[in-house]
């Protein structure tokens, strides 16, 4: 496999900058990338994509590209294993989660986007003019070009092609970089490019850093037409100052300290099952985690142990036994920062109910583990309760009544996510409404429709992903104004 190495043009490359280097997040060994992209490369890769739109991509016939885009799922499928294990590698998550969603979802989307783009309607309208003779106005859909994508390390392959499947199936190219954390699924899949027969330039990928690197030179460059990002606030801050050069439209995912709000009806299984995985699936590492938890006094203490309870029942290990339950953070700084607020809580005065620490794993003393934390008794204002702490732990909040729950979830100037656990269908709608987030689940949660709207309010996005929402990002319409 190729799978350190940047894809450009149809081929793989090494990169002109120099190796960077890289720990496996369960044992610490390390790895050196040899595809970091200098300025060269990017400019190398965009040439190639820009190329490709007016070559063999851009005459190809809407239900070529879909018959192509089919191909894509099937060929990923059918390297299941291979994507499977070069994800494990890259992350340290347990198979069983990455089995179940990362690559089923990641070839998923293809088939999601190639049933969107065959269905999808334009506008027509007809219109009266001054010599009565009328005029017809109809809409063209159209690519937008050569689209920049970058990517986050949590779920590498799943939310790459979650962009690059409609960026393709409305006819752009793009050129992809993926987190430094994680390179490999994103070049392997170059392969399968390949062997589908994607013209060459369609998909391009280059490997690197961010901030005055090669996602730098990405989002910089004049001849990027529009940028999606998933990440951290301050990077989607970044990237939009630099596509504002040129006047480039941007599709951003951001952070977000997502809250649950349990009501004292709620059915306490289901709500600790489900609240369980919002709040320490992935090792906390998911954008849509639940890190502030809101419970009404009444149920207060026995959620608060359950829950510790569930905390404390995972299972560390070698991520490819399936009886692992808990994999390790994505690399030694993140854990560094994740247990700066485990710190923080201590210090501030938080009471433990699970966790707090670093596990003992046998075998595996070079890894990146923490373990699933449960806290209470911080102030609304403690950094552990506003921050985005990306990791396994949560803290729980007392409430009294609905209005003090929606004001609670509100406070916060993040709005990605939210969860409400409740048998009272009318506070469901009715708080459903009031809750600050681009979705919000009821008695469940990361319970996907792929053509529902996805995205963040406030500090947390801008626009829309899923289904048509991301065909208007990835299209460019243009109005026909015929005199009849």
């Amino acid at each position: 496999m190729n799978t350190f190495r940047n894809f450009i043009d149809g081929d793989f490359v090494d990169g002109s900058g120099e190796a960077f280097e890289d720990r496996f997040p369960t044992t610490g060994e390390v790895i050196a990338k040899v595809g970091h992209a200098g300025q060269d490369d990017v400019d190398r890769a965009v040439t190639a994509a820009k190329r490709a739109l007016n070559g063999p991509w851009g005459k190809l016939s809407l239900a070529e590209r879909i018959g192509l885009l089919r191909k894509l799922a099937d060929g990923i499928n059918a390297r299941f294993d291979e994507f499977l294990a070069a994800e494990i590698k890259d992350t340290g998550k347990p198979t069983g989660i990455a089995s179940h969603i990362d690559i089923p979802r990641g070839a998923a989307n293809f088939n999601v986007f190639a049933d969107q783009i065959a269905t999808i309607p334009t506008e027509t309208f007809e219109m009266a003019t001054p010599d009565g003779a009328g005029a017809l106005n109809y809409a063209l859909r159209m690519p937008r070009g050569v689209i920049g994508v970058v990517c986050p390390w949590n779920l590498p392959l799943l939310l790459m092609t979650w962009k690059v499947a409609p960026a393709l199936a409305c006819g752009n190219t793009v050129v992809v970089k993926p987190s430094e954390e994680t390179p490999a699924t994103a070049t392997l899949l170059g392969e399968v490019m390949n062997a589908v027969g994607i013209p060459k330039g369609v998909y391009n990928v280059v490997h690197g850093f961010g901030g005055g690197d090669t996602g730098e030179f990405l989002t910089g460059h004049p001849d990027i037409d529009a940028v999606t990002f998933t990440g951290e606030t301050a990077t989607g801050e970044a990237i939009m100052a630099a596509a504002s050069k040129g006047v480039r439209p941007v599709s951003l995912e951001l952070g977000g300290k997502n809250p649950g709000i349990v009501f004292d009806d709620a059915d306490m299984a289901a709500t600790l099952e489900g609240l369980g995985r919002a709040c320490f699936a992935n090792t906390g590492q998911v954008c849509l985690g639940t890190e502030r938890v809101y419970v009404q006094r009444g149920i207060f203490d026995e959620l608060a142990a359950k829950l510790a309870e569930k905390a404390r029942a995972y299972r560390f290990g070698d991520p490819f036994d399936k009886a692992t339950t808990m994999g390790p953070l994505i690399s030694a700084d993140h854990r560094r920062k994740v247990l700066s607020y485990y710190d923080k809580a201590r210090e501030g005065g938080a009471e433990i109910l699970a966790g707090g620490g670093v596990p003992d794993v046998d075998g595996y003393p070079g890894g990146y583990w923490v373990q699933p934390t449960v806290w209470t008794g911080l102030a609304q204002d403690h950094p552990v309760v506003t921050d985005e702490i990306f990791g396994p732990c949560t803290h729980l909040t007392p409430f009294d009544d609905e209005e003090e729950a929606i004001a609670l979830a509100n406070a916060s100037p993040y709005g990605l996510a939210a969860t409400i656990w409740t048998t009272n269908l009318g506070r469901a709608h009715r708080v459903a409404a009031k809750v600050d987030a681009g979705i919000t689940w009821v008695n469940c949660w990361f319970l996907r429709d792929l053509r529902t709207p996805f995205g963040g309010s406030k500090r947390s996005g801008i626009g829309r992903e899923g289904g048509v929402h991301s065909l208007e990002f990835y299209t460019e319409l243009r109005n026909v104004c015929i005199k009849l």
